[in-house]
């Protein structure tokens, strides 16, 4: 009964019983071999407690099984899986506790804004703050600035302030003929590459070196013993958000692709931002540094310009400027207006707003009233190119991409597209983690990509861009020879409910200034005929034509701009009769290519020769055929031009 009373304790008195004492291990053999009361409570009265140890053991390691399976799926092979699998090229094998079996954050790729203002804040009292107080202190204003005339050099744009480049690029993984070259592309000239510059159309303007286009001993300023008795001032708006459509690629699309499959994706190494980057880019508006880059054009003209308003205010007149209704092309203007003239604006100069939409005839849109130009076989050319040579430039980095990410493959429009997100964000947020990706080649890549799409579609390839360009010069010939829009026979995008009316279309000024869209600006270059920038086109699609006349950062950046410069001068190798020039991106471009414009050291050309022989260009074309004939052409080499005309009438 004792041992069986033994048997029978509680775990707590178990827990407590002292451990035999070896003298009693070896004193528990009797004669007769019995096994003292002490063993028997492990053995033959114990076997509960024997068991309980078991069982614990065994639950220990189902818990440990089960934490593991919860916790890290990743370990446990898939049921459909077998042996003889094998692994896909872009799989990463994960280890417990490595972190690289996290996908991607839910928010990756989604859209973040901010709207600003508040639309009703509750401290908005605009009496309680007025502008106008008094007390405005002494506001006498001093002699007007001409810097093209008084300086020893001429001012150029060559800096980007605000915005941040990489530090480095990655260097190129393999070696292609495709980027063989004796000398580097536009910006490396001098040992330094400029990622800025190789944005085409999506670059930042800056001033292009004086001998560029073709007149090596020429400059911006005013050539000696010449004056300056008008300008016609062309420009482009400034930086903006990407436009709602797009031909190829496109940030937003890209973005929108990403975030609808983050529950199958993860990014590393070098693409691990994207992990959870977000898309923070509008559409179509101007952004800080795009209305930034307009005041301080307005700042330069009116610092190398502004003796020319002394004619308004001789004359008890003020200037007229034009732009269009979009929001960028009204906002590029203000901006514009605010560094020529200072704040505020009124009583210093008219804002034409034309209407900018399908139906109104605008010369600085030219492309709504012309269905030709809105048919991608004829107006969009340049898409094919574009496609093929990003086919070939980026093969590179589709696979070092590729290799950076589970779950997803990019195609060669993704990569695209995250080549014009480096540009679109740099900006609009001063900075993109996307241009570190990209090679300096591939960046050469990127700009000749723009320079195809641009010859194809709107520039001296295209088979309707000389009939979008000859509206506006038109309207500069109007101005230059005074003839209130007389003597057109030929249709165009003139709008003569504005050419006709004295008021708002005034003749006989010293200045205008007109704001437009990139592909009117390289319309018009193509329409005035100015040969030099053709010179090297066709342009193929396979590789890049270094030299090459037509690159688009050149021609049409961001807040490009075109000089129209009316002179006279007291020289013996210019006639005493007015004179015009050219000067795009402070680049003046030889007038060569216009009939019986000579070749003359600084471009320029006598008044009525170049206005005759525009005129005589202008007749040469046909809207009603151009714009609306019904003609086709044969896509990629199957048909070619080089003067920007379409085929001819049969």
């Amino acid at each position: 009964m004792a041992d069986e009373s033994q048997a029978l304790l509680s775990t707590e008195e178990k827990d407590i019983l002292p451990p035999p004492s070896l003298s009693s291990l070896s004193s528990a053999k009797g004669t007769k071999g019995r096994i003292c009361p002490q063993l028997r409570l492990g053995l033959a009265g114990g076997r509960p407690a024997f068991l309980q140890l078991v069982s614990a053991f065994l639950s220990g390691i189902v818990i440990t099984l089960l934490v593991q399976f919860i916790l890290f799926p990743v370990l446990l092979p898939s049921p459909s899986s077998s042996s003889t699998t094998t692994p896909n090229s872009n799989d990463v094998l994960c280890t417990v506790g490595s972190g690289c079996n996290d996908l991607a954050s839910p928010d990756a790729g989604s859209t973040t804004v901010h709207d600003y203002p508040p639309p009703s804040p509750t401290n908005n009292y605009p009496s309680s703050f007025p502008i106008d107080v008094g007390y405005p202190g002494p506001t006498p204003t001093g002699g007007e600035a001409a810097l093209v005339l008084t300086a020893p050099s001429y001012p150029g744009h060559t800096v980007v302030p605000f915005l941040v480049s990489p530090a480095s690029l990655p260097k190129p993984t393999k070696h292609s003929s495709i980027y063989d070259s004796e000398k580097e592309e536009d910006g490396n000239s001098e040992g330094r590459f400029d990622l800025f510059k190789s944005w085409g159309n999506l670059s930042p303007w800056y001033t292009v070196p004086s001998h560029t286009f073709g007149l090596p001993s020429s400059s911006p300023s005013v050539p000696d013993s010449c004056v300056i008795t008008g300008l016609h001032f062309l420009h482009r708006h400034g930086a903006r958000y990407p436009t709602r459509w797009s031909s190829y690629a496109g940030p937003a699309s890209f973005a929108t692709r990403l975030h609808n499959d983050t529950d199958s994706w993860e990014a590393r190494g070098d693409l691990e931002f994207l992990n959870d980057w977000t898309y923070k880019l509008g559409e179509e508006v101007l952004t800080p540094f795009g209305r930034q880059q307009l005041y301080d054009l307005g700042v330069s003209l009116r610092l190398k310009y502004g003796f020319l308003l002394e004619n308004f205010t001789k004359a008890n007149e003020l200037p007229v400027f034009r732009t269009e209704s979009q929001d960028r092309m009204l906002a590029s203007a203000q901006n514009f207006a605010l560094g020529f003239f200072g704040w505020p604006l009124e009583g210093k100069y008219h804002e034409l707003v034309t209407i900018e939409s399908p139906g109104f005839n605008n010369t600085l849109a030219p492309y709504e009233t012309c269905p030709n130009a809105r048919d991608p076989a004829k107006g969009d050319r340049g898409l094919s190119y574009l496609k093929e040579w990003a086919g070939v430039y980026l093969e590179d980095a589709r696979g070092r991409f590729n290799s950076l990410i589970s779950g997803y493959e990019f195609s060669v429009e993704d990569v695209y597209s995250m080549q014009q997100m480096c540009a679109y964000e740099t900006v609009a947020i001063g900075y993109s983690k996307f241009c570190e990706l990209f090679t300096k080649e591939e960046w050469d890549g990127f700009q000749y990509s723009t320079d195809l799409y641009f010859w194809y579609s709107s520039g001296p390839g295209s088979p309707v861009s000389r009939i979008q360009g000859i509206g506006y010069i038109q309207e500069l010939l109007s101005r230059l020879t005074n003839e209130q829009g007389k003597g057109w026979n030929q249709w165009s995008s003139l709008n003569t409910s504005v050419t006709g009316d004295e008021v708002l279309f005034p003749l006989g000024r010293s200045l205008y200034v007109d704001a437009t869209h990139e592909v009117v600006v390289m319309n018009i270059i193509t329409a005035l005929n100015l040969t030099n920038f053709a010179s090297s086109g066709p342009l193929p699609s396979d590789r890049i034509v270094h030299d090459r006349a037509w690159v688009t950062s050149r021609i049409a950046p961001f807040a490009t701009n075109v000089q129209f410069q009316l002179l006279e001068c007291t020289r013996p190798d210019v006639p005493p009769t007015p004179q015009i020039r050219i000067i795009i991106n402070d680049a003046p471009t030889p007038l060569t290519g216009i009939a019986n414009c000579p070749s003359q050291v600084d471009g320029m050309c006598p008044l009525s020769t170049f206005v005759e022989s525009q005129k005589e260009l202008i007749g040469g074309t046909s809207w009603e055929w151009a714009c609306r004939g019904d003609w086709t052409v044969e896509g990629g080499r199957g048909w070619e031009t080089v003067t920007g005309d379409p085929p001819a009438r049969p």
